[in-house]
């Protein structure tokens, strides 16, 4: 039975977007599922509004990443200038794509069976990136729109953001380490605009503001974690294990979704 969302449910899926947003497993896709097991209505904005928390949890993590490309692009640094066009270039791709598909995106979210199923095609696509050897090739304008296009299309529930772009990344040559953090960097400016033009548009997503206030803070602190367990996996090249979970959670959740 559908019911309106409760504070413990608000930080039930806080800390699940939270904790999945910066894993390859797809956030919204967990969200989309959870959210059909517990039978709680909630409307996609709620699950774009609360992106703020782990959004904040990765600018404390890269806290000094970001600080240090800053001032060396206030500085005039070559390196860091270029770097940080390539972050602008990788978001033209995804503001085009997202703008186009927003309406047909936003109608994904209320097919749990399809996500399911977009959650398996995420883990097949992490193991076919987590086969990638050496050598590797520093990023450039190509990679950096291929990447971008990459979030574009993550863009559907059940597409992980992070994994579509590392492992697209990794796949044209981009050491894991700085797939993900360029993965990370690039999310910012995408997930930030697409929270602050969604709360302009419907400041309590729906549910009031007491729950969307206790589903950001609790994103947030499951969004800190999650990042540096997935840093200290991908440093291991682990990045498999998130490719098995996909598919094993895919299946179960295709099932569970097909018999409501």
């Amino acid at each position: 039975m559908v019911h309106e969302i409760t504070i413990i449910e608000a930080i039930v899926l806080g800390l699940v977007q939270g904790f999945t947003e910066w894993l390859p497993i797809s956030s919204s896709g967990h969200l989309v599922i959870f959210q059909s097991l517990l039978g709680v209505s909630v409307p996609s904005d709620f699950d774009i509004i609360i992106m703020a928390g782990t959004i904040a949890a990765l600018l404390l993590y890269f806290r000094r990443k970001i600080l240090t490309l800053l001032m060396g692009i206030m500085a005039g640094e070559r390196h860091m200038m270029y770097y940080g066009a390539l972050i602008v270039v990788s978001g033209i791709p995804t503001g085009i794509i997202g703008f186009a598909g927003r309406q047909f995106f936003k109608t994904l979210f209320g097919q749990p069976f399809v996500v399911s199923l977009l959650i398996i095609v995420t883990g097949l696509f992490l193991l076919l990136a987590s086969r990638k050897k050496d050598p590797y090739v520093e990023l450039n304008v190509r990679s950096a729109v291929i990447i971008g296009i990459a979030q574009g299309i993550a863009i559907a529930p059940g597409i992980s953001r992070s994994g579509s772009t590392i492992g697209t990344a990794i796949l044209l040559g981009v050491k894991p380490k700085d797939a993900a953090e360029f993965s990370f960097l690039i999310g910012i400016p995408a997930m930030t605009i697409a929270a602050a033009l969604t709360f302009m548009n419907e400041p309590a997503a729906g549910t009031g503001f007491t729950p969307l206030l206790v589903g950001i803070i609790a994103a947030f602190i499951a969004g800190y974690v999650s990042i540096d367990l997935f840093m200290k996996l991908l440093s291991h090249n682990r990045l498999w294990y998130f490719g098995i979970y996909c598919i094993i959670a895919g299946s179960i959740f295709t099932v569970l979704t097909s018999v409501m």
